[in-house]
Order: structure tokens, then sequence, then C-alpha cells
């Protein structure tokens, strides 16, 4: 599962080691080999582990509750979580990600959503005019879920909803058609995908199928971080107010 939801930043150069192999259809042994390397989901991980107190960063629980949301992260208070993975990489959260500090206690949270909305710059350079790349990014990066309405041997056809920008606020759209590959490179992530089937995606590339619960999770692991940015992006906006 790990490699299935890194395989598509990691193809497109955005984090992780320069060789793919180890995530596209690796052994085991490759995919732990391979792991560590991402500066950004290993750590979530480890302090995952220490925090449940599972011995293994790559335990199907923790890989999942990073990802997806919910599930044994879901249990975790979030204070306590954001200053073990503070603690943990602190040296080099300046050079990497400037915004990781005590100031994003109220967002954080031991999954994906977190580091997308809350950890990375990209939800502080959305121009109210919706110019640039900011929501892209945001809506690519993000995991998303969606249903699975056409298939066929090079392409599935997706029902999903999109991360939206009001100049002010995001949200999720009404679920929209979009077209995905199934196959890159010879790798297919789930290459048996059926009409119905319910599916997790990530920078456009499928990832796995999702279970409704796991979906659920997702959905509400989402929401609640749209909602606490806007929070933020609010206060900020009040905060410059003031100063002028």
């Amino acid at each position: 599962m790990f490699a299935r939801y890194a395989y598509a930043p990691n193809a497109l150069g955005y984090c992780g080691p320069p060789d793919t192999a180890g995530l596209r259809g690796g052994s085991s042994a490759a995919v732990r080999a391979t792991a560590p390397l991402f500066s950004g989901a290993w750590p979530y991980l480890c302090v995952l582990a220490t925090l449940t107190g599972i011995d293994d960063p790559l335990d199907a629980r923790l890989v999942e509750s990073y990802w997806l949301g919910g599930g044994i992260g879901a249990a975790l208070d979030p204070a306590e979580f954001g200053a073990a993975l503070l603690d943990r990489i602190g040296p080099i959260a300046g050079q990497y990600w400037e915004h990781l500090g005590t100031g994003l206690a109220a967002e954080a949270a031991p999954n994906h959503s977190f580091h997308v909305f809350g950890v990375y710059p990209w939800s502080r350079l959305l121009d109210p005019a919706g110019k640039g790349p900011a929501l892209r990014i945001l809506d690519d990066c993000r995991i998303s879920w969606g249903r699975v309405i056409d298939v066929d041997r090079s392409q599935v056809l997706i029902r999903s909803p999109s991360l939206t920008w009001n100049g002010l606020s995001l949200s999720l759209s009404r679920p929209e058609d979009r077209s995905l590959a199934m196959w890159e490179d010879g790798y297919a992530a789930v290459p048996d995908l059926e009409v119905g089937d319910l599916v997790a995606t990530h920078w456009n590339h499928l990832c796995g199928r999702l279970w409704p619960e796991q979906s659920a999770a997702l959905e509400t692991s989402t929401l609640r971080q749209i909602r606490v940015t806007n929070e933020r992006l609010a206060h900020d906006r009040a905060a410059s107010s003031a100063r002028r």
C-alpha cells in the first residue's frame, strides 16, 4: 500500500529517491528499502509507530491511517502528534517545511492531508483571483476518492469531487467525471478495476480500491483539514487587515 500511494509523486520527481523501481511492483524488500527515503511520509509513519506502540512503521494499519486518515491514527491526540512530529524532524523542518511549527498545532493530524494543506506552502499561495498553480497542486497532491463509472483496457473513468477556491475559502465540488490512465510504464496499481469500484487517486494516478469505510475516513479527514485550513486563512486575512 505504501508503494501504490507513493508511486505517483515519486514518478513525477516530487519526493523520494530517483529510482522508482522499488515502488513499481517491487518486492516487499524493495519497498522497505525505499520507504525511508521519503522525507515527508516516513517521519509520519515513524511517529505513528512510536505513539501507537507498533514496532513496524510499514505496518498496514499505520500506512492506511497515514494515507487515508481515520483508523488507528485517529485515536491519537493531535497536539501530542504534532509535538512528536516536530521533535523528530525539527532539525530539517526549517530547510524543507518552514511552516511546520507550533503555530500549526490546531491543524495537526497524523495523515497526509495535514502535510498537504498545513505543512506544504501552497495553501498560503492561493490567489484571491484564482490565478497561479496553488489550487491545482493542492488538489493533485491530496489523496482523493471516486467511483469507477467506466473502464477499458487503458483508461478508467471515475466520478470524483475536486478542490475549489472562491477567493476566500476552499471546498469540494460536486463529483465530476474524469479519465485516468490504467497503466503507466507497464505498471498498474489496480489492473482489474470494475465499474462501481471505489478508488483512491494521487497526482491523477490510481492508487487502489477503497472499502466504503476507507472512503468515508478519507472524506472525513479531508473535510476536517479543509475546515481548519480555512480557519487559518481567515485568521491570517484578519491579522493582515489589522496591521494595515
